[in-house]
């Protein structure tokens, strides 16, 4: 028989059930029907017909369970809806407590073609954003044996790999709490007349929620997954090591770092530096855009040059989170900025780019950018600034970074010779160690300080300077 959604849905709801820890061997009707959303009678009906397309096995009064046909082909429909799920977190910005409505639709739409793509652009994932495990393209299913938080040691470091409720408040439920798949915790305590479950997360941070909620929360503790490395090298060297994610990002202080702002959530970032006698301070407030795959921002920049102060030409800013980090690929998200003529004097408009790359490596974040700047002066030369730029970040302590930038510039400058306008080129080079640290206030509330020291070369001289750094970074919406 065709598989037609119906039929898709029956034999996904099916598989599910079947694979849930509790379940019996046969899968009860009345389970069956209020996955479904409808009533037993209407169940049995459709089970019957599957049964005669040799898709299910049926026992009257008893209940249902696939055969291996029927595995496959839900298998492969689960495969779909995994990985359009991703593919709408990861390339289309959505959230992830919004995604599984959407691929409910989309699963029964798309073609075998237009799938094997998004595996491909995605790097071969093995779970969904909710932490499911994706199908291969045979429906071979690989699931791991997890603990929960509510059965997994006490004290002990674990990481999150699975939240098995969809349901959309539950999903923004952990992510206000910073229990998505990925991130480590500790069970510190559980409290049974409470009903409870301590937490201790990330920057320390303690979270007490219920038990239910600590029983949809599959984890794995750090011994294991070392043991699982371990195993794996030898098996395939392809496969990365799981990295803890860093609990500070995008608060680089002059290499520009590959993360737009999650959604919701907006940040406040003032520079500033003092170097031969001048300062310069500069304004960013950045703010997503729907998802986190787009973002605008502004910076607004003041200085003191020779003695003259003010307003320099503000920066309006669009970027791209083209690409999310993941496996073997880093993040990259290309940025176009708009040079608007604000300045007192010497206005100038223009267009500035830059492609930012960051890839995370155990405790070490690379950074990596090129760009150019263009301006456009009335009478005057226009000026075009080429620039590299690379960081290493170290994770010494969970919220305390050591840090090291560089920046090459390719400056260009306007001279006059015999009476004439004309335009030279310089290179300045800029090495800047630096620290930073910071606080989680809340689950979405974060503010980073940091120092660094930048040492310039250009033109056969050096100097150094100071610079100081302030980010807020709290949310807009809840």
């Amino acid at each position: 028989m065709a598989a037609s959604p119906t039929v898709e849905n029956y034999l996904k709801a099916i598989l599910q059930a079947q694979t849930a820890g509790d379940t019996p061997a046969l899968v009860p009707m009345g389970q069956l029907a209020a996955a479904l959303g409808v009533t037993p009678g209407t169940a049995t009906t459709m089970v019957k017909t599957l049964a005669e397309s040799g898709l299910v096995r049926y026992e009257p009064y008893v209940g249902v369970r696939l055969t291996k046909a029927g595995e496959k082909l839900a298998a492969l429909v689960l495969r779909r809806h995994r990985l359009i799920e991703l593919f709408l977190v990861n390339v289309m910005g959505m959230s992830w407590a919004e995604v599984h409505d959407e691929a409910e639709h989309l699963e029964h739409a798309v073609s075998d073609r237009l799938i094997e793509l998004m595996d491909e652009m995605l790097g071969r994932p093995s779970a969904d954003p909710h932490g499911d495990p994706i199908p291969d393209a045979d429906g071979t299913v690989t699931r791991p044996e997890y603990d929960t938080l509510m059965t997994c040691p006490l004290h002990e470091p674990v990481t999150i790999r699975r939240v098995t409720d969809q349901d959309s408040e539950f999903l923004r439920f952990v992510e206000r709490h910073d229990l998505k798949p990925g991130q480590r915790v500790s069970v510190e305590e559980r409290d049974a007349a409470a009903d409870s479950v301590r937490l201790r997360g990330r920057g320390r941070r303690e979270i007490t929620i219920g038990a239910r909620a600590a029983s949809k929360v599959l984890v794995q503790a750090i011994g294991v997954v070392c043991l699982w490395i371990a195993s794996a090298v030898g098996a395939s060297a392809q496969t990365p090591p799981v990295e803890e994610p860093f609990d500070i990002t995008d608060n680089s202080f002059l290499v520009e770092e590959a993360f737009n702002q999650e959604p919701g959530t907006f940040q406040n970032i003032v520079n500033w530096m003092h170097q031969d006698g001048d300062w310069f301070l500069t304004f960013t407030q950045e703010w997503p855009v729907t998802g986190v795959r787009h973002q605008v921002s502004y910076t607004i920049p003041f200085s003191s040059m020779g003695g003259a102060e003010g307003l320099g030409d503000t920066l309006v800013n669009y970027r791209l989170q083209l690409l999310e980090e993941g496996p073997g690929r880093p993040a990259f998200s290309p940025r176009l900025s708009a040079i608007v003529p604000t300045a007192r004097t010497d206005r100038s408009t223009g267009l500035q780019f830059n492609l930012p790359f960051s890839k995370q490596r155990d405790d070490l974040y690379f950074h990596w950018n090129g760009g150019m700047t263009w301006t456009h002066r009335s009478n005057r030369p226009n000026l075009v600034v080429p620039q590299l730029a690379g960081s290493a970040i170290y994770r010494a302590a969970p919220m305390l970074h050591v840090m090291l930038e560089s920046v090459l510039t390719f400056d260009q400058q306007e001279v006059v010779r015999d009476g004439r306008r004309a335009t030279e080129r310089d290179r300045t080079f800029v090495l800047a160690p630096g620290v930073r640290g910071g606080w989680n206030l809340a689950a979405d509330t974060q503010i980073i300080i940091g120092a660094a020291v930048p040492i310039s070369w250009t033109a056969g001289s050096s100097s150094a300077g100071i610079l100081a750094y302030f980010s807020y970074e709290a949310p807009f919406k809840k």
